[in-house]
């Protein structure tokens, strides 16, 4: 089920708002910018391919590319087996912004996003059906879990825009990862 933890940046212990509520997570996190929405479900196979997937949200992907102006979009998956998991997940561990949106909607799996957002971190737990659209120059990180299993479609502008630039601020380690967040849900 999809989350929204808030907590205060100072007290990243106990978060002082949860809420599985999709059209509470969704006020919340448009009161700040964020865009959140749940897509309908499409029958895919466990095989389907980037092709597949992308004729199958076809006129979603259309529509915000109209919307939005996104030039391309793709697929991205990954799964516990894959041998090189936990390099993938450091990579987005610490904080981090992007020069264009950072869009995603879980086709399957989950993974967490964590916003930095003025004096409070929004820690939203991501499922199959979830559109996130973090804007840029938001700091966010991201953690996909020890054991990740998603598969997304992301939408860009400019493909080399999405590159990670790091704050080198150490946030991103005080608050709770994925066991903890993703294992309360």
């Amino acid at each position: 089920m999809s989350t929204l933890s808030i907590f205060d940046q100072s007290k990243p212990e106990t978060p002082v708002t949860v809420t599985r509520d999709p059209s509470e997570i969704t006020r919340l996190l448009a009161d700040k910018g964020i865009r959140f929405e749940r897509w309908e479900t499409r029958d895919l196979s466990s095989g389907a391919s980037q092709d597949d997937i992308l004729a199958t949200y076809e006129a979603e992907v259309a529509q915000l590319k109209a919307e939005c102006g996104f030039a391309t979009a793709d697929v991205v998956s990954l799964t516990a087996d894959h041998p090189e998991k936990e390099a993938f997940r450091q990579k987005f561990l610490d904080e981090h912004r992007h020069s264009e949106d950072e869009v995603r909607f879980f086709v399957r799996g989950q993974g967490l996003f964590y916003l930095h957002l003025d004096d409070q971190v929004f820690a939203v737990l991501c499922q199959q059906n979830d559109l996130i659209s973090v804007p840029n120059g938001t700091r966010h990180w991201f953690d996909m879990g020890p054991q990740p299993e998603f598969t997304c479609i992301r939408l860009f502008t400019n493909p080399a825009g999405w590159v990670a630039d790091f704050t080198g601020a150490d946030i991103a380690s005080q608050f709770p990862r994925y066991e903890t967040l993703a294992g309360a849900a």
